[in-house]
């Protein structure tokens, strides 16, 4: 018992002066910080899977969100950052991401999730900030606008895909349940 209230207090903490240390920073250097972390999620996602660059560069948006999960007997959780970038327009939103989830285990991993936006409506519904997703996402996908799949990715929505690659490599029929997605108004003003 007092391992396992040590166990909790140590995540807390260790969660807690993760979240200080975020708000110490300004927003320009958490900007900075967030545009780095794509560029390296882009390239990890195109060492693990080569046709996924001309994915991105055929959809009309993208987004990545780099996250940290943790997993503490039957309660699990998650929280990320990222950016969403319009390919029609050019926006850029930045963006963040909590999710819940309930199971066995102990740990933390770090992955990163990278949505393909097939449409302006999927686009519209991702920076709405009522972006969820409640179930495991579909283990193939067709991506609705030339009867395809895309390879490695898995369907999460109407013209909504995700990769999602983990320090393993590319996670395939990834479970991310309890997710929300919403911007980031300190960043995005």
């Amino acid at each position: 018992m007092k391992f396992s209230t040590r166990l909790i207090a140590l995540t807390l903490t260790l969660l807690l002066a993760l979240s200080v240390t975020a708000f110490a920073k300004s927003a320009n250097q958490q900007r900075a910080e967030i545009n780095e972390l794509q560029v390296q999620a882009l390239d990890n996602l195109y060492a693990l899977t080569p046709n996924a660059h001309e994915v991105l560069e055929n959809c009309y948006g993208y987004a990545t969100i780099s996250a940290t999960g943790s997993q503490l007997g039957l309660l699990g959780g998650a929280h990320g950052r990222g950016l969403a970038v319009n390919k029609a327009t050019g926006a850029r939103v930045y963006m963040k991401m909590e999710a819940y989830q309930l199971g066995i285990g102990i740990g933390v991993k770090e992955y990163d999730l990278i949505f393909i936006f097939g449409s302006e409506r999927a686009w519209d519904s991702f920076i709405s900030g009522k972006f969820k997703v409640g179930g495991e996402a579909e283990v193939s996908a067709t991506d609705g606008y030339s009867g395809g799949a895309i390879e490695g990715a898995d369907i999460v929505g109407k013209d909504i895909w995700v990769y999602q690659v983990t320090t393993k490599g590319l996670a395939v029929g990834a479970a991310i349940k309890g997710l929300s997605i919403y911007p980031n108004r300190k960043l995005n003003s």
